[in-house]
């Protein structure tokens, strides 16, 4: 049954995505006609609206289809009209859906930081481009120091999307450990913490620094599910179990907004330090409820 279950989550995931899709492909090409990035914006906004809306019927049907357990706690303060940073750890493509179930219409239209593989996603795929998600290449440390001119191809990107998004709301997510937790990776990184993956510093520090003062705050998301290694699929069938969502609000310290994280020795190791103390209270947090 629960496969069952599963099956017609992917076809209803797989009809909404498609009843959505001439709305996001007659905007998608009216955006690249526009000469001006100021007409290119207002369609943009039409753009977010049907993201919004394909976002807003998933949920509706994720809820009274699967009727997940989940705990959430949020911060007061949160706002449509106000820039926020979200990070998070990341477990699977589930955590995606869990954030929006609580932050949906709360915070702006969201914008991830993407493998640039996703790109070829069909549909979602050019979806994500023509609303400007950064897609990056995540080259591994040994190619960067090979050839340092790699990284900067990130950095653009991340650059890219924060000069745009000055002129709209939005929310950046970003899942700071790069990738999804297993526990061969943990294993592989010899990583520090019990549940958690090593914090890369690198692109939140980036996005701080662009955004400035424009950032309202960051939003520390930690996700914990009771089931030891959860997955899409199960949740689709309605087996995965409980699953909890802690959002903290954090204010941006003035010493984030003044450096340069690449090219600033100092400011790196605070950074970093700044971020590892952070994930090892998240990993306490953790610890207490597993």
């Amino acid at each position: 049954m629960s496969t069952l279950k599963g099956i017609i989550s992917v076809l209803l995931l797989c009809l909404n995505t498609l009843f959505w899709t001439p709305p996001l492909l007659l905007l998608t090409l009216i955006k690249l006609t526009m000469p001006t990035r100021r007409l290119q914006r207002y369609i943009l906004g039409g753009l977010n609206r049907v993201a919004l809306n394909w976002i807003g019927v998933n949920l509706w049907w994720m809820r009274h289809w699967l009727k997940p357990q989940l705990q959430t706690r949020l911060p007061d303060g949160l706002s449509l009209d106000r820039w926020w940073l979200v990070i998070s750890n990341h477990q699977c493509w589930t955590d995606i859906f869990v954030l929006q179930m609580a932050l949906h219409r709360r915070i702006p239209m969201p914008r991830f930081f993407l493998k640039r593989e996703l790109f070829w996603v069909p549909i979602v795929g050019l979806a994500w481009w023509a609303l400007e998600f950064p897609f990056l290449r995540r080259y591994r440390r040994q190619q960067i120091e090979r050839n340092p001119r790699l990284a900067e191809r990130d950095r653009r990107a991340t650059e890219r999307m924060c000069q745009r998004a000055q002129d709209m709301p939005i929310a950046i997510y970003n899942f700071v450990e790069g990738t999804r937790f297993t526990q061969t990776k943990h294993a592989a990184q010899q990583s520090p913490f019990r549940h958690l993956l090593r914090p890369k510093a690198g692109g939140t520090a980036q996005v701080i620094n662009l955004m400035g003062r424009r950032l309202s705050g960051i939003l520390d998301a930690t996700l914990i599910y009771a089931t030891p290694s959860p997955s899409f699929w199960r949740f689709l069938c309605a087996r995965e179990g409980p699953i909890r969502l802690e959002v903290n609000h954090l204010d941006v310290p003035n010493w984030m907004t003044s450096g340069n994280y690449h090219q600033d020795p100092e400011y790196k190791e605070r950074f970093q330090s700044w971020l590892n103390a952070l994930w090892e209270e998240k990993d306490r947090r953790l610890d207490t409820w597993s």
